[in-house]
């Protein structure tokens, strides 16, 4: 069960061009979403760009943004005087316990489709609130660690592309080391 904080997610800079981000940032400025159930949004009219099947692609709402989370977490970390217990390891085993309740729920059933079609709301539900646990723990562990999360993730989006270059990769699964030029 989750009880963790979430200040600020400072630190480790590293602007990345824009250019090299490949339309990263500008793709994620773009999205228009509209309201879902449970707080899960739908993008309006984006099909899926493999294969064109026509379906709409799944998409988060746009609040509260990991800062609101880190800030909210904060809070509530804050007033249960609970920073003294928050320090990096602790809260890296604590993601780790909570990454096995997500495990948990997959257990014993095999592979299952996207979005869950034979799951039950409840089943849904608990998925919702271990891998929200799971969430507040990265942020707050990227927090303490000083690692501006939105800006790592672009900066590895970035080294992901050069890596798996969609013309060398497209359809495979192999690991980088494996492509041969």
């Amino acid at each position: 069960m989750m009880a963790s904080n979430g200040k600020n997610a400072c630190g480790v800079n590293g602007d990345v061009p824009s250019a090299s981000l490949n339309g990263t940032k500008e793709a994620f400025a773009n999205k228009s979403h509209s309201a879902g159930v449970n707080g899960v949004a739908k993008e309006e009219t984006s099909k899926l760009q493999n294969g064109g099947t026509g379906a709409e692609r799944f998409t988060f709402s746009p609040e509260p943004t990991l800062e609101d989370i880190r800030r909210m977490q904060a809070e509530f970390t804050d007033e249960r005087d609970w920073n003294q217990f928050h320090q990096p390891r602790n809260l890296l085993l604590a993601m780790v316990g909570e990454v096995g309740e997500v495990s948990e729920l997959f257990q014993w059933k095999g592979e299952v489709a996207e979005g869950l079609p034979s799951w039950t709301e409840s089943e849904r539900e608990q998925l919702a609130q271990e891998l929200s646990d799971v969430m507040i723990y990265l942020v707050e562990l990227a927090e303490k660690c000083h690692v501006d999360l939105p800006q790592a993730v672009l900066r590895k989006m970035a080294l992901n592309r050069l890596k798996y270059p969609a013309s060398k990769v497209h359809g495979s699964a192999k690991k980088y080391t494996e492509y041969k030029d």
